[in-house]
């Protein structure tokens, strides 16, 4: 994301100081804000000001981290507590929630709730629960809560609500009482016994107490005052506008110059600076700085003084609501800017509220506004230079991307292999005229066998396996081979690889094998003098063990035969259930089934994971595609195929290898135009087959509704992925994904989303991604009150 040029942070930031000397507002946090907080990872988050995507921003223990969400996913508010925070999406259908506390750069959601027809007010997140303000009834739904977490009655609305540990209270519609539950019934008592009858105006939980503003204007707190929570010093009328509780410390903002006064166990807060809204964590603080909305924090685990975080762009100071009239109190100054023109920021006034039955009371009297004036010299000069930095960025713009087109026509000599996709085949004699060129007729099998039985002696009597790669795979001989094919027969002609033809065999002593042979054409051999296909796979699979890799049987060198012995995958390759002219009714396939194909692209990416993170040195395979990956007897996935993969050197550096290599498809846009190679070139790839998993559909596709034009799988899944509508490219022979497996699916939509990104400094980590695919796997196996399960996978073996 791109942040706002410095002309536009400092006009603005002019603005702000002067929104420091408005009127004060009365706010209840923790019934969803634009700020959060997880405390136990120090995970702070903001929504993004000033961008048509009102997005997440969140910053970690030191780093910034993503979110695996939809880049044009606008949220309205957001609420957390010790290990995770959630977010409602604008419109109230729907929220997510993250755990901060995985070890991963990408933070991967999880969806509570979706349901357009029933819209959300607002969230607020406990230790152990998130509850939430049905819009239409104003009534209480609250998510992963225990058999021992009560409710509130069916009859009670409410205006607000906000949550602690164990519990959650709120502010009763018809009388602003404040009412309490939860499994926590102690404290739940305590605080509301302490507040009785007293209509509040606002409200806001710590672990165990609570304050907020009464009719006149005054802070009361009750509950635990352990550590002196409850003791508010100044406390008078009106003396602040926002309150935020943490586990044993308060915290609150002055109205008259909107500096933070802290009380109770944290008892260091900034002295000086202004501060538009705060949120506090067990033992910590964080404020919305007034001057440039910039996060800083203090407290246990920040540096004396606080710390300001490195967000990106600015946080906004309030939700951004459309349809609603500011009136009495008016909007935030350059709502209209930092809500980039899509709602407004409400200010909510200094007014007390009225019990049932007696006679308002009267406010204390406000300082009056400012008159707005015309814009000086200076900031009009400011705006001026806004717009003209803009206009450069736009025309910057246009040429990057002229100039990536032109780059990539430039250089378009690359070669690539485009390597034929493999069809699992049971060909008759009649198919291409039965004809190879070393298929030997039915009358000579049995004279192979005898020279095969003759090789098989020689070859036990030698002292050892041929010198050229000792002791890393058993060497068979020609003989032998072809004996085990019947001659290279079409009948046992299976599919091709990277330098050849692969054939099934069948071992004398009982063993089933993939013989992969190389092509003895001269086009293909010289292709394999340059790339060196076959001892690359040999160097490659002869020292690399692992469940989800293809392990390698032996090989076989003689003459110009270079013949390569791997187990037999029974199931084939995962290009063929997924584009296999056979694979067309729902039931027709073990693959159709969202759970499987979730489970088949974890065990791949384990394979390539094994291979960027484990292998000594690491490997890029550079071929990524479905037809590499096979499926065993038990449906376990296995990446194959090592003719075009190259050794790293275990740093981080890029590789340039002699011409970028792969299939059409599948190949890294930016290593095909740069000529350089990274791991992230296999991420791309995986993208792709991910896309495949989720659509149905090839990497390259003709569209019939468009006259049969070639259509990258790109182009035609990742826009609606981006827009959330992820369920319209999916692949129609699965069905309709469950609730439970809708979150699952777009997680892996998101996941597939990133993984292709044009430049690979955006794409996710092979580790990253394994993560995700773990975490969508396990959704599969939670429910969530009316969320259905996935169900398990049964794997039956012949």
């Amino acid at each position: 994301m791109t942040p706002l040029p410095t002309a536009a942070v400092a006009v603005l930031s002019a603005f702000l100081v002067l929104a420091s000397l408005s009127p004060p507002s009365v706010h209840a946090l923790g019934s969803g804000a634009t700020l959060a907080v997880a405390s136990d990872s120090l995970t702070v988050c903001g929504i993004s000001a000033a961008r048509p995507i009102r997005n997440i921003q969140c910053f970690r223990s030191g780093q910034s981290v993503a979110l695996a969400v939809p880049p044009n996913v606008s949220f309205s508010a957001i609420s957390g507590d010790r290990s995770y925070f959630c977010g409602l999406r604008e419109g109230g259908g729907s929220f997510f929630c993250w755990d901060t506390n995985l070890n991963s750069t990408v933070l991967s959601p999880k969806r509570l709730y979706i349901n357009a027809s029933v819209p959300l007010a607002t969230i607020s997140v406990g230790d152990d629960h998130i509850c939430a303000i049905v819009n239409a009834t104003r009534k209480i739904e609250c998510w992963r809560a225990g058999r021992s977490f009560e409710l509130p009655l069916d009859d009670e609305q409410f205006t607000s609500i906000s949550s602690g540990s164990g519990f959650s209270c709120g502010i009763l519609a018809n009388s602003s009482r404040v009412r309490c539950w939860g499994s926590n019934l102690p404290v739940v008592a305590l605080i509301q016994n302490g507040f009785g009858v007293i209509p509040m105006a606002s409200l806001t939980l710590g672990s165990s107490h609570a304050c907020g503003l009464n009719a006149a204007g005054f802070v009361i707190c009750k509950g635990s005052n352990e550590s002196g929570q409850l003791n508010v010093p100044f406390n008078s009328s009106f003396e602040y506008s926002m309150l935020s509780l943490g586990e044993n410390h308060s915290c609150g903002i002055r109205s008259r110059n909107k500096t933070v006064v802290c009380w109770g166990g944290v008892v260091q807060y900034p002295v000086n600076g202004s501060f538009e809204t705060i949120v506090s964590g067990s033992s910590f603080t964080c404020g919305l700085v007034t001057g440039n909305l910039s996060v800083m924090c203090w407290g246990r685990g920040w540096p004396p003084g606080g710390l300001q975080l490195p967000l990106e762009g600015l946080i906004l100071p309030g939700p951004c609501v459309q349809g609603e009239d500011c009136s009495p109190c008016g909007n935030y100054l350059l709502d209209q800017m930092l809500c980039s023109g899509n709602g407004n920021i409400c200010r909510t006034c200094n007014v007390s509220i009225t019990p049932p039955g007696q006679p308002p009371p009267l406010p204390p009297p406000l300082p009056p506004s400012p008159a707005p004036s015309p814009p000086s010299k200076a900031l009009r000069r400011g705006l001026m230079a806004f717009a003209i930095i803009g206009s450069v960025g736009m025309f910057v713009g246009v040429c990057s991307v002229i100039y990536c087109l032109w780059v990539r026509g430039c250089f378009g000599h690359k070669k690539i292999h485009n390597s034929v996709q493999p069809t699992i085949t049971r060909a008759t004699s009649n198919n291409n005229g039965g004809s190879h060129s070393n298929a030997s007729p039915p009358s000579r099998s049995s004279t192979l066998r005898r020279q095969a039985s003759r090789a098989i002696t020689m070859r036990r009597q030698r002292s050892g396996t041929s010198s050229k790669h000792p002791d890393k795979a058993e060497e068979f001989s020609f003989v032998e081979l072809a004996s085990a094919t019947d001659g290279f027969s079409l009948e046992n002609k299976i599919g091709a690889g990277s330098f050849g033809v692969v054939y099934r065999g069948k071992l004398p002593d009982g063993r089933e094998v993939a013989i992969k042979r190389g092509e003895t054409g001269e086009k293909m051999k010289k292709f394999q003098e340059k790339e060196s296909a076959f001892d690359s796979e040999l160097a490659f699979l002869s020292r690399l063990h692992h469940k989800h890799l293809v392990r390698l049987v032996g090989y076989c060198e003689e003459n110009d035969e270079r013949l390569l012995v791997y187990e037999y995958m029974k199931n084939g390759a995962l290009f063929d259930h997924l584009h296999g002219k056979n694979n067309v009714e729902k039931s027709s396939s073990f693959l159709n089934s969202w759970r499987m194909r979730i489970k088949i692209a974890l065990d791949a990416s384990r394979g390539i994971e094994y291979l960027h993170n484990y292998a000594v040195p690491p490997i890029i395979h550079r071929d990524i595609k479905s037809s590499n990956i096979l499926l065993d007897a038990n449906w376990t996935a296995r990446v194959s195929d090592f003719g075009l993969s190259m050794m790293g050197d275990g740093s981080s550096h890029d590789i340039r290898p002699f011409k970028a290599a792969g299939t059409v498809g599948y190949i890294d846009p930016e290593y095909y135009s740069l000529n350089v190679l990274t791991a992230k070139s296999d991420v791309y790839g995986f993208g792709m087959v991910l896309l495949e998993l989720l659509t149905g559909k090839r990497a390259i596709f003709k569209n019939g509704e468009d006259g049969g034009t070639p259509t990258s799988l790109v182009d035609y899944a990742v826009p609606a992925i981006a827009t959330g509508e992820v369920i319209r490219v999916l692949d129609p022979r699965v069905g309709p994904p469950e609730l439970n497996e809708v979150d699952a699916v777009e997680l892996v939509a998101y996941t597939a989303m990133h993984s292709v990104n044009a430049e690979s400094k955006d794409r996710p980590t092979i580790a990253d991604i394994v993560a995700n695919l773990e975490r969508a796997l396990a959704q599969c196996d939670e429910t969530h009150g009316s969320i259905s399960s996935c169900g398990t996978i049964s794997i039956v073996s012949e």
